[in-house]
């Protein structure tokens, strides 16, 4: 069985809180378990570990407590490499547990308990939904200085997208928004339904982050880096701040706060579609 210390930093988080901590003379029989109902905890366990289970599953574990989801089930993950993005939110914590620092754990939890009991098909549905009211789709046909602004800095991502998946989406200062396509829709929702029901969660996640889903395939696909597609989701609100001014240090939280998640939605999209396990050098004597 593997098990191996994982020591790393992580930037990742969203909010849980834990709600059962098991005895110490019950290490073997009980697991970890959490919810939303907190913020913060004090930090109750010393080593963070993974370990290989049935199916070929990696397991979280603290000291000798395995976790397990607000649902009750077993924390497990499809590949070592999101193992070890999970253990890292889980190690990186001090004194205190911040769980809403944790987005990685979070997103891992709704694919293990998936608590609306969604199917991947009404997944791809409500993520195409977001075509109806795309961030950058919506323009507006006044002031002058932002609809430049919007043409310049959107136009180019509506032509990446429509070249790449050779469809056509386009753009509308219409109450109504754009009229997508059929066609669109169709070939999108064909694109989706190569990921898989982890991968979905994630980009589901970053769609609802950005406001879009063309920003959102733009970072998945790298045409697209958080910061730029992050900048992009907020086009109006930056030209908004740089005309009136704003309070500094509230702009600069939200914009970080967003770039975490963005970012984590992101990593999480390709940590779960990863199907290698970390390889390990054998040391010779």
């Amino acid at each position: 069985m593997l098990r191996c210390i994982v020591r790393l930093q992580s930037h990742f988080g969203n909010a849980l809180s834990l709600s059962k901590v098991c005895p110490r003379n019950q290490h073997y029989k009980c697991a970890v378990r959490y919810s939303a109902a907190a913020a913060e905890r004090k930090r109750f366990y010393q080593d963070v570990s993974i370990s290989q289970g049935e199916g070929g599953l990696y397991e979280i574990n603290l000291d000798r407590r395995k976790l397990k989801t607000p649902g009750g089930k077993l924390f497990t993950v499809p590949n070592e490499a999101l193992a070890i993005g999970v253990a890292t939110e889980w190690d990186a914590q001090r004194d205190t547990l911040k769980f809403y620092t944790m987005h990685l754990t979070t997103l891992c939890n709704t694919a293990l308990d998936n608590p609306t009991q969604r199917s991947k098909e009404q997944m791809i549905t409500a993520a195409l939904k977001f075509l109806e009211t795309d961030t950058i789709c919506y323009r507006v046909d006044e002031p002058h200085g932002l609809v430049e602004l919007q043409k310049n800095e959107w136009d180019p991502v509506l032509q990446w997208i429509e070249k790449r998946y050779d469809v056509n989406i386009g753009s509308s200062s219409s109450i109504l928004g754009p009229d997508i396509p059929e066609a669109t829709k169709d070939t999108l929702r064909q694109h989706l339904n190569s990921y898989n029901f982890w991968s979905l969660t994630g980009l589901e996640y970053v769609i609802t982050q950005l406001k879009s889903i063309v920003l959102a395939l733009g970072m998945i696909d790298r045409h697209l880096s958080v910061e730029q597609a992050v900048l992009l989701s907020r086009l109006e609100e930056e030209y908004q701040i740089r005309r009136w001014g704003n309070v500094e240090w509230a702009h600069d939280y939200d914009m970080y706060e967003l770039r975490a998640r963005t970012a984590a939605g992101a990593l999480f999209v390709h940590l779960s579609s990863e199907s290698s396990t970390v390889k390990h050098k054998l040391l010779q004597d």
